[in-house]
């Protein structure tokens, strides 16, 4: 067993010193579709791409004055929380947030401080909510990315639209998906640790439970009923326990932010972390990963990770 930890603890390290860079690199713009699944798709590695979706009408258009006059009082899905974190462990539970239905206008007044609220709102639904719930933005971008639909011989599982407030935080997961990460106004704040690292990332499980506000506006945790644990990572990377996981500081995560006009190819696999600037608008691409030897080996190096438990 010994042996086997040594392994793990040498796996990530010779991951950075093959392939890893040591920070986001940054392209001056999208390549070629062969190029790009080439140099960074094939490889698992992220990069931020400029002027990727210059030609957007959203990157002048989309203000509060203008998304209420286009989307108006049309109610969609808000995440609300009492703390921003939304899908995360908050003590023995893993917590959603309160899905509310709430117009667009109300949202709006919210985010600019016209209105108070006790809570915290961020529109955050990942089913393709742009398409679904505000088609009547979709002429201000694009619905897919061409060379990346053409570089996976795919078009997208869903595009995301993205709004919220500063406290909003996403906490460390990793998605199935190659994701293109597509900033519209302000700015966002990604801590990535790519999937070598696992050994060093702990996973805990938890009984699955919903935020609810109550009539004086105070905040509930209800349990969902008969529902499986959920494995969901502890660990806040803005502030690691070291203490109690001793194995994350071995991790090497990096620390990048995707400004507005700014792209972020975030690869499949790769557990991330987000904050944003309040107000922050962005939309997101989500393509199915394939689920080939890539996938195989990451599940073999996560069997390994449980079965050794802490290294």
């Amino acid at each position: 067993m010994d042996a086997v930890k040594e392994c793990l603890r040498d796996f990530p390290k010779e991951a950075r010193e093959l392939y890893l860079n040591d920070a986001v690199p940054y392209l001056d713009g999208p390549l070629s579709p062969l190029q790009f699944y080439r140099d960074w798709v094939g490889p698992n590695k992220p990069c931020i791409i400029r002027n990727a979706f210059s030609d957007w009408p959203a990157l002048s258009k989309w203000n509060p004055t203008y998304l209420r006059e286009k989307v108006g009082s049309k109610v969609i899905s808000v995440a609300v929380t009492p703390n921003g974190y939304a899908d995360a462990v908050n003590g023995n539970r893993f917590v959603m947030p309160e899905e509310r239905q709430m117009s667009f206008t109300s949202l709006l007044d919210i985010v600019e401080g016209k209105v108070k609220s006790s809570g915290v709102f961020y529109v955050q639904k990942q089913c393709s909510n742009l398409t679904e719930e505000l088609p009547e933005l979709t002429g201000d971008v694009k619905t897919h990315i061409d060379w990346m639909s053409e570089a996976l011989g795919k078009r997208p599982d869903a595009v995301n639209f993205w709004l919220g407030e500063e406290s909003a935080v996403t906490s460390m997961h990793k998605d199935h998906y190659e994701n293109l990460y597509c900033v519209i106004s302000g700015q966002k704040e990604f801590i990535l640790l790519p999937p070598t690292d696992r050994p060093f990332i702990p996973y805990e499980l938890y009984q699955s439970a919903t935020y609810r506000q109550k009539e004086d506006n105070t905040f509930e945790i209800v349990d969902e009923e008969d529902s499986v644990k959920v494995p969901w990572i502890p660990l806040d990377p803005l502030n690691p326990d070291y203490e109690r996981y001793p194995s994350y500081r071995l991790a090497k995560p990096l620390h990048c932010t995707v400004k507005a006009g700014e792209m972020l190819y975030l690869p499949s696999l790769w557990f991330h972390h987000v904050r944003q600037s309040h107000g922050c608008i962005a939309v997101n691409f989500w393509y199915d990963m394939e689920f080939d030897i890539k996938y195989n080996y990451f599940q073999l190096l996560e069997s390994m990770t449980k079965a050794v438990g802490s290294l």
